[in-house]
């Protein structure tokens, strides 16, 4: 045991100490931070003045609707076709993401209106055409006769790359010609307020009791999950596999074996590498925390809606237990490739299995999420590799029974002593072999020899 703690020791410190770790933590918070704030921020920001723009009438009755509906500040949360749809929730997701950046951009329109007179529409397109290229228009916009009935409007700028306000002015000119089709039906101003006024949907579980509305912190709890476990994988698995190629490339471990039994050796580094991670996740926790506390109001007080979801302290205690069990299974696969291995590229070659297995595990929450009950949702929770991200999407969306979620620890934590016991077997022999990479079965070899 005082070997084994000494091994523990001097992994840790020799890895709290680098620069590189301390660089790190600093940083994780701030990137965190920039990556999540900061394009809210930058969203808020308007660039310029008013966005001017000319307008083309050709019904001879459109222009005053849309001239108020453009300057108006009235927001629109379901106008397009394309944002009713049934589209795929990573699509509707990222619809949802760019609805919020163009509600915190407070755009605003210079709106004048272009008698076409005894001209074709051709001449008064390409003068239009000359005053955006001058710069003394941002884009101009062609109602056509038909525009009622087709639906369709000629929209043309400058700068195609903003698409915020692209959209914005699309969902303004939706509410116009929608209006106007109801006024022309004798449909009153005050019926047209009251369909267009949207509906606010409560969404909670069938079983809650507390009334609490669930906002979808469950999915960013899960996203949470696999994101933290891919990156640790990333970061901390490429530092057992090199801890472990090092002292064979340097022919320590020799030396290290004829004092500290084999077991212990890898074991210590696992759990050295491990309290690193921990002490590292805990700084960051600490500082996001704080962000959590201070940031947030920070954020409300310029106008951004920014809410912390609400998670159940269950979900907390799923975390632990899951994340572990997900951190121990792929670090001692990587302890296992680095014994097989010579040189870190070559470890870094075989170990890209190891990322497909948790890449497999994040393309299979998607059809768990949409049916969690189902046997599929079932056999892949139990699959050690995969259940760290697909038993948490089920706990998160429909709770399974508490014996699914026994199990399932179950075997993966026993996976874990057997990934242990075979990696002890492998790495015994494995690190005293020198010059070539082991083969698939030299490596079932050292394990019935060991």
């Amino acid at each position: 045991m005082t070997k084994f703690l000494a091994v523990v020791k001097r992994e840790y410190l020799q890895r709290v100490k680098s620069k590189m770790f301390i660089v790190a933590t600093i940083l994780g918070p701030v990137m965190i931070v920039v990556f999540t704030v900061v394009p809210a921020l930058i969203f808020s920001l308007k660039a310029g003045g008013a966005t001017r723009l000319a307008i083309v009438d050709q019904t001879g009755k459109m222009y005053e609707r849309v001239r108020e509906s453009l300057l108006s500040d009235r927001r629109q949360d379901n106008d397009s076709d394309a944002e009713n749809s049934p589209a795929s929730t990573f699509n509707s997701n990222t619809q949802d993401q760019m609805n919020e950046a163009r509600r915190a951009v407070h755009a605003s329109y210079s709106v004048e209106q272009v008698e076409t007179g005894s001209r074709d529409l051709d001449a008064v397109r390409k003068e239009l055409k000359e005053r955006v290229l001058k710069d003394q228009l941002d884009g101009y916009i062609v109602l056509p006769p038909d525009v009622l009935e087709s639906g369709k409007v000629m929209y043309r700028t400058r700068n195609t790359g903003d698409v915020i306000t692209t959209g914005e002015i699309k969902d303004r000119l939706n509410r116009a010609i929608r209006d106007q089709r109801m006024s022309e039906n004798n449909v009153s101003q005050a019926l047209m307020e009251k369909i267009n006024k949207p509906i606010d949907l409560s969404t909670m579980k069938a079983d809650e009791t507390s009334g609490q509305e669930d906002s979808g912190g469950g999915f960013v709890f899960v996203f949470i999950i696999g994101f933290m476990i891919y990156i640790t994988i990333i970061m901390y698995g490429q530092v057992i596999l090199a801890a472990v190629v090092e002292e064979k490339e340097t022919r320590i471990a020799e030396m290290l074996f004829s004092s500290v039994r084999s077991f212990s050796l890898m074991m210590g580094k696992l759990i050295g590498v491990s309290l690193v991670a921990l002490t590292q996740y805990t700084n960051w926790a600490l500082a996001l925390g704080a962000f959590a506390v201070f940031g947030v109001g920070a954020l409300s007080a310029r106008g951004l809606a920014v809410s912390l979801p609400h998670i159940p302290p269950s979900f907390i205690a799923y975390f632990f237990l899951f994340f572990l069990l997900g951190y121990f299974i792929y670090a001692t696969l990587y302890a296992l490739v680095g014994a097989m291995v010579t040189t870190t590229q070559e470890g870094a070659q075989v170990a890209m299995p190891v990322l497909f297995l948790l890449i497999i595990g994040f393309y299979l929450a998607f059809p768990v999420i949409r049916s969690p009950g189902s046997p599929l949702a079932f056999w892949v929770s139990m699959i050690p590799f995969f259940s760290p991200i697909t038993m948490i999407v089920r706990i998160v969306t429909q709770t399974p029974p508490a014996w699914q979620i026994a199990v399932s620890l179950a075997i993966g934590y026993a996976t874990v002593v057997l990934l242990v016991w075979l990696a002890a077997r492998i790495y015994r022999i494995g690190m005293l072999m020198y010059g070539k990479r082991a083969t698939i079965p030299e490596v079932l070899r050292w394990v019935k020899q060991a």
